[in-house]
């Protein structure tokens, strides 16, 4: 069998390597981080030390030098210093004494720990004195760097035959007591410095073995914890689910186990789960088919109903279009043919010699008359047209950003001329700019309209006030005027279809509008009042951005 197939089909192989996982991970981060901890604990350690050997090294030549040198007996080992004058004297049993100074007592004392392979330690400077003080690449570079005050201390690892040292240096500085040795530098500059070597190939060993102590006591540690977790998730819980998967394979025909059925457990609660599905399955089941049959029944008969609907709502819309098509055929096309007939005989009865027009006179009324109503009917049929597809959503907007107080101020010049003939004075207070997201065309139509239906029921000398302005999430025009008013009967009533007012109309030129605003999600009314009327509407703004 593929091991990859067997993985995914078992639960407890799942649990045990997602378990696996995460406490490899864990005692990976674990270890990493104790690892990092001993090895800075290890630096700070040998660091440390590192210091403190210096800082001794420091307090003896401070000791030497306070005190001048020291005298030591010539002996067949030590050697003169040829870098001191007056460096021998005797006394008055005849020892010779050789003085040594501090440059000279701290190489002595780094030869002998370096025999004894502890640690050394060298003396050394940029400026020589002796050229067996002579800076390595280390130490030089260390010297530099003091000198320039960019460090007070520099320590590295180095290899050396294969073997790791600790290397430690500071520098020193020109003291008081140095000055008569070293008369060429100044108190407290820097005349060298002192590196500490300190083996730690040894502790590197024991870190390493350390580590790999710790690896083998976590692979056991983790073996056992992995055997303890597995064997106690398989008893506890991959068992029973097993169990309740045989079971359930084989239902109705088994029944399950009663004990499992009594814990208290999430097993327990599983197993009861179950039960209580199996139960409501077999009880639906039951009744199952009654309800499939009922219900493709009444789905049939709403299907039914449907095509029912479908079919009547075809046959409506095909009357509806032949309606308006025969009625725009059958009208504009006879009621244009008579507007031009009457337009040429107007023509004719208006060029004639004044007996003849006087004698015509009351033939060129009744022409007036039916030409006048020829341009009516023209005009209902045009706005039956232009309803019909603004309800049946047939009508195309063209919808722009746009200023509407620049739209109010071109219709409302447009009226001037007409409102001067009748001496209708109009006053215009508009707010700018009104920014609006509409069919200026469609706008402009309303527009049209309500400031023609001032000119055509307003008396002479009446007075006209037109308001544009923004009111909140709207922009709101208001057309006044103080004439006659609506009739309190048509109120309620005057944006419906064929409602015509005292002096007539085709009754369709609000309803237009109506449609028009709310098209633009607007709102179109008549404002209640006493005298004269004020016709509203409003539609969306463009707010501007701050």
């Amino acid at each position: 069998m593929n091991p990859l197939r067997y993985i995914k089909k078992s639960l407890s192989l799942k649990v045990l390597i997602i378990c696996a996982l995460l406490l490899f991970f864990t005692l990976s981060v674990a270890f990493y981080f104790l690892k990092s901890r001993q090895e800075s604990l290890l630096m700070e350690q040998v660091q440390s030390q590192a210091k403190i050997l210096f800082k001794q090294i420091v307090l003896t030549r401070r000791w030497v030098a306070d005190h001048g040198g020291i005298f030591v007996e010539k002996l067949p080992w030590v050697k003169k210093n040829i870098y001191l004058k007056d460096s021998e004297i005797m006394d008055v049993s005849g020892k010779r004494y050789i003085k040594e100074n501090p440059a000279y007592v701290t190489r002595q004392l780094s030869e002998y720990s370096k025999q004894e392979g502890l640690y050394w330690f060298h003396i050394t400077s940029l400026k020589l004195v002796n050229p067996a003080n002579a800076p390595d690449e280390f130490e030089r570079k260390a010297l530099r760097m003091f000198e320039r005050g960019e460090a007070d201390e520099l320590s590295k690892i180095e290899y050396v035959d294969g073997a790791r040292y600790y290397r430690y240096i500071a520098p020193l500085y020109v003291e008081s007591a140095c000055i008569s040795c070293h008369p060429g530098y100044g108190l407290g500059s820097v005349r060298g410095g002192i590196s500490v070597t300190l083996p730690v190939e040894h502790l590197y060993k024991k870190m390493a073995r350390l580590n790999r102590e710790m690896i083998v006591a976590g692979l056991i540690i983790s073996f056992l914890l992995l055997a303890i977790l597995f064997f106690s998730i398989r008893a506890m819980a991959i068992s029973p689910i097993v169990k309740l998967k045989k079971q359930i394979s084989r239902y109705p025909e088994s029944r399950l186990d009663e004990r499992s059925l009594m814990a208290e457990d999430e097993i327990g609660e599983l197993y009861r789960a179950f039960q209580k599905m199996a139960e409501e399955i077999q009880q639906y089941h039951s009744s199952l088919k009654d309800k499939i049959k009922e219900a493709t029944q009444e789905l049939q008969r709403t299907n039914q109903k449907l095509l029912e609907a479908n079919r009547l709502y075809r046959q409506l819309s095909q009357r509806k279009s032949d309606f308006i098509s025969n009625i725009s055929h059958e009208l504009r096309t006879p009621l244009t043919s008579i507007k031009g007939a009457v337009d040429y005989l107007h023509t004719r009865l208006s060029t004639q010699s004044p007996p003849q027009r006087l004698k015509d006179e009351e033939m060129r009324n009744f022409v007036e008359i039916i030409r006048s109503n020829t341009q009516r009917l023209i005009k209902m049929v045009e706005c039956s047209l232009d309803l019909e597809k603004i309800e049946s959503g047939r009508l195309d907007m063209e919808f722009s950003d746009l200023d509407l107080a620049g739209t109010i101020d071109d219709t409302i010049n447009s009226f001037r001329p007409l409102f001067n003939e009748r001496s209708i004075s109009v006053e215009t207070e508009i707010e700018r700019p009104i920014l609006v997201h509409a069919d200026e065309d469609r706008i402009r139509q309303v527009l049209n309209n309500l400031l023609g239906n001032i000119l055509e029921h307003c008396p002479a000398c009446s007075r006209v006030k037109v308001e544009g302005y923004c009111s909140g999430d709207w922009a709101v025009v208001k057309i006044s005027d103080n004439g006659p008013g609506i009739p309190s009967s048509l109120k309620e009533r005057i944006f419906d279809k064929f409602v015509k007012g005292p002096r007539g109309g085709t009754g369709l030129g609000l309803s237009i509008c109506k449609s028009i605003i709310e098209a633009h999600n607007g709102e179109i009314g008549l404002l209640n009042q006493k005298e004269g009327s004020t016709f509203y509407f409003k539609i969306p703004r463009i707010k501007k951005e701050k």
